[in-house]
């Protein structure tokens, strides 16, 4: 009895072995070739193979051997040599998608592609084909399941009925599929089961470890070599939590037409502008930002009259030196975001939205008149915010930078210098897109007018962008700022704008932009206070002395590539600073950006 007990389980376990680790989730399906000798194999054991496009493993290498030998009768006390074994699991779940004869395994080109982990679900035994609700007769493998299940009794499924045959497997998937396995093996040998392997079943196995060997050998080398790769890029990553982003503008800036006798500024330029953020997550969520900028570019006098300036040369120091440009740190609490700023963190960083479609100095307008000019007049630095999600379309906004924390000199620090608060209400929607908002800044210096005293803004500000189309976007938007220059008096700051883009026009990723409107200009100066020399210094320029100045700006975004566009875009401002007397300004200018 002890002897016929044994027997069965030498002929038992390379054959549930063999067939399990065959057809379960996670074993290797090859591309076939055509071959009537193997078909006529699959046919001997009722496996109905076909040809797959990808496979998932976790097994390095997968070795099956039987002896040619015939096999004896148990009484004949023959000796039949079945070994299967499993050799090199790999530490980590790898899928890889199975690549033509001529395609080098080189050509995986990122980890994220080679690092996926299956689901962690405990399974269950099945006893019956019926039972796995997503194995349907059509499926190629339906056969050998079945074959599995009803001969056998070595199939587990997912507690939710499912088998997820195109899923990979993990290791502990694996453990439990073999641990099914196991437990029929005790059981028939317990039940001294006759007939557990056939001849046939032996013989097929030799001739599918023979017929997949080149196939099994491929497979190993390049999981080996894959395995090899992470091991290099582990090893010389930057940084595990780091990642590294990057923009690069180059830029030419042509004045065609502006009044010299006003503007001794306005020489054709061209320069640059360099932008290299280290992205840092710690959760997943956060983000640590660290920006470094170098930059030469400037603007022409004839459109700085009016705040207006190039989107790309209007920040920061132009001195070409590298700079710290932006320092903050954001992270999510809830429904609620935190945004905190340590460097030049202010107005549009804390709000969900400035909804503008063309609020970019690489890819949006060419001139800063792109951001809505509402946010553009809060001072920043250091400080901190938050964007309180309401509902799936609303949030609350709000912040508070101040621009002279780091000074503790009287009139400044973090409460008592050049501050700006804000506060805004944001929709979102493939609709539309809107926001109003509230702010209330204070400058030490001059603000828009030539008067050196400390200024109070109250900022009221609102902005929609509607989207009728993929292809149409339209929309516009109004700033109203009353000052305050303390001991002088008061005056009034408005702005608007009007938007229309065409994106993707004659490719993906292209934009047809087109922004007119009146940048910044100054009303309201009452008694004429403002007029009239102070220490020699006028009280009030030109600025917005006789009519409201006016802008036009057309670009086209034309992308080369996913990492480099190139935008031509020329602009015209009537009126410039307001005043009638002084010529309208006509300038031109093309970018290029790069992102990596």
């Amino acid at each position: 009895m002890a002897t016929k007990v044994f027997w069965n389980a030498l002929l038992t376990t390379p054959t549930l072995l063999g067939a399990a680790l065959m057809m379960s989730t996670s074993a290797v399906a090859v591309e076939l070739q055509p071959n009537a000798e193997v078909d006529s194999l699959f046919n001997d054991i009722s496996l109905d193979l076909e040809a797959t496009d990808s496979f998932s493993t976790s097994v390095t290498s997968l070795e099956i051997s039987a002896a040619p030998a015939e096999v004896a009768a148990p009484e004949a006390q023959a000796e039949v040599d079945v070994t299967v074994a499993l050799d090199d699991i790999t530490e980590t779940e790898v899928q890889v998608a199975q690549a033509a004869p001529e395609q080098p395994a080189s050509e995986v080109s990122s980890i994220d592609e080679i690092l996926q982990y299956g689901s962690q679900d405990s399974l269950s035994q099945v006893t019956s084909i019926t039972q796995l609700s997503d194995v349907r007769p059509e499926d190629w493998a339906f056969q050998a399941l079945q074959s599995l299940v009803e001969r056998y009794g070595c199939i587990a499924g997912y507690p939710d009925g499912t088998y997820r045959g195109q899923s990979a497997m993990t290791r502990y998937e694996f453990a439990a599929g073999l641990n099914a396995c196991l437990d029929r093996i005790s059981e028939l040998i317990a039940a001294s089961t006759a007939d557990l392997a056939t001849r046939e079943d032996l013989a097929t196995l030799q001739r599918l470890q023979e017929e997949f060997a080149a196939e099994l050998a491929t497979l190993r080398g390049r999981v080996d070599n894959l395995e090899a790769r992470v091991a290099e890029l582990e090893a010389n990553q930057f940084s595990t939590t780091t990642q590294l982003r990057g923009e690069t503008i180059f830029a030419v800036a042509v004045p065609f037409d502006y009044d010299d006798d006003e503007f001794d500024n306005s020489q054709a330029i061209g320069g640059y502008r360099v932008r290299l953020n280290f992205d840092t997550s710690f959760t997943g969520e956060d983000l640590l930002r660290a920006r470094l900028q170098a930059r030469n570019f400037q603007s022409f006098d004839s459109l700085a009259v009016n705040n207006m300036g190039w989107s790309f040369g209007q920040d920061g120091s132009a001195n070409n030196n590298i700079a710290l440009d932006d320092l903050l740190y954001t992270f999510p609490v809830g429904n609620v975001q935190v945004i905190i700023g340590a460097n030049s963190i202010g107005d549009s960083d804390f709000v969900a939205t400035t909804v503008s479609p063309f609020d970019s100095g690489g890819q949006g307008s060419l001139t800063n008149f792109g951001t809505p000019q509402q946010y553009s007049v809060i001072p920043g630095g250091f400080g901190a915010g938050a964007i309180v999600q309401l509902s799936e379309n609303f949030s609350l906004d709000f912040g508070y930078a101040s621009g002279e924390a780091g000074i503790s000199a009287d009139g400044a620090g973090l409460f008592n210098g050049d501050y700006g608060a804000i506060v805004q209400l944001s929709f979102l929607s493939d609709a539309f897109d809107a926001a109003v908002m509230y702010s209330n800044s204070y400058f030490n210096d001059s603000f828009f007018l030539n008067v050196d005293r400390p200024q109070v803004l109250n900022v009221y500000g609102a902005q929609v962008n509607f989207k009728p189309a993929d292809f149409l976007q339209i929309g516009g938007g109004i700033a109203y700022i009353p000052t305050r220059v303390i001991g002088r008096g008061d005056y009034d700051v408005w702005s608007y704008q009007g938007t229309v883009a065409f994106p993707d026009l004659g490719g993906e990723g292209n934009l047809l932009g087109i922004l007119f409107g009146a940048p910044l200009y100054a009303r309201g100066f009452g008694d004429g206070v403002f007029f009239g020399t102070e220490n020699g210094t006028a009280l009030v320029d030109s600025r917005g002395a006789n009519r409201i100045p006016f802008a036009i700006e057309g670009f086209y975004r034309f992308r080369v590539t996913d990492r480099i566009s190139i935008t031509p875009g020329v602009i015209w401002l009537n009126n410039p600073g307001g005043d009638t007397d002084v010529s309208d300004t006509f300038a031109g200018a093309i970018r290029t950006t790069f992102s990596f």
